[in-house]
């Protein structure tokens, strides 16, 4: 069963639940080694890639927003219109540790370079979070990163995020975030420039 979308609207970005139309946009990016390589992600067929949108729209335990650039938007952002045009990267949230619900790691990536050093995965993650604290009952949140990829470890620091562990096989770095009251605070505030459309709402609950 897929689940239903929501759309979260930012200050630069609007991320929106990753859609079949997204997927020839997605592949064409995932043909780029330095991305794979970033991603840890493994080079697939467009029928996989199709494939592997549907298994992700399905699965309880993972949310993907496609990021939406909004100087790129062509006319008025419409909820459930893909908006391939704006499409830059995606944003991810994995809830698989059984012993803790309470933990999720994310991912963050901007294919488009075009886009990157705008603040996009800044925002673009803080939102996420914000979302995942206040509907899905998150409070730790994870990331692991190649030790080459400065960029993201340099952001997620900057975020306040602390190493927990690195593996010496993988050559990762390991961060951890708890949610403490002041960051929820902060991502509460964040939360009143964060729009649920109105057939989610419903659903959503959201606090201002």
């Amino acid at each position: 069963m897929q689940k239903m979308g929501v759309s979260l609207e930012g200050e630069k970005v609007i991320l929106v639940p990753y859609m079949e139309a997204h997927v020839p946009r997605y592949h064409q990016w995932m043909q780029d080694p330095s991305l794979l390589q970033a991603t840890g992600s493994d080079p697939l067929t467009l029928d996989q890639e199709f494939k592997m949108q549907l298994s992700w729209s399905q699965d309880p335990l993972k949310e993907t927003f496609i990021v939406l650039d909004k100087d790129m938007l062509e006319g008025a952002f419409v909820h459930g219109d893909p908006h391939v045009e704006a499409m830059v990267g995606d944003v991810n949230l994995y809830m698989n540790d059984l012993d803790n619900p309470q933990m999720a790691e994310v991912e963050i990536m901007i294919a488009e370079p075009r886009s990157r050093g705008k603040g996009l995965g800044k925002e673009s993650v803080l939102m996420m979070m914000a979302y995942a604290v206040e509907n899905l009952g998150i409070h730790v949140f994870r990331v692991k990163i190649g030790e080459s990829n400065g960029a993201s470890l340099n952001l997620f620091l900057k975020l306040g995020f602390k190493e927990a562990s690195y593996s010496e096989i993988f050559k990762e770095v390991t961060l951890d975030l708890s949610v403490t009251k002041p960051k929820h605070e902060e991502l509460l505030h964040l939360i009143g420039s964060i729009y649920f459309p109105k057939q989610s709402r419903d659903q959503f609950s959201k606090k201002s």
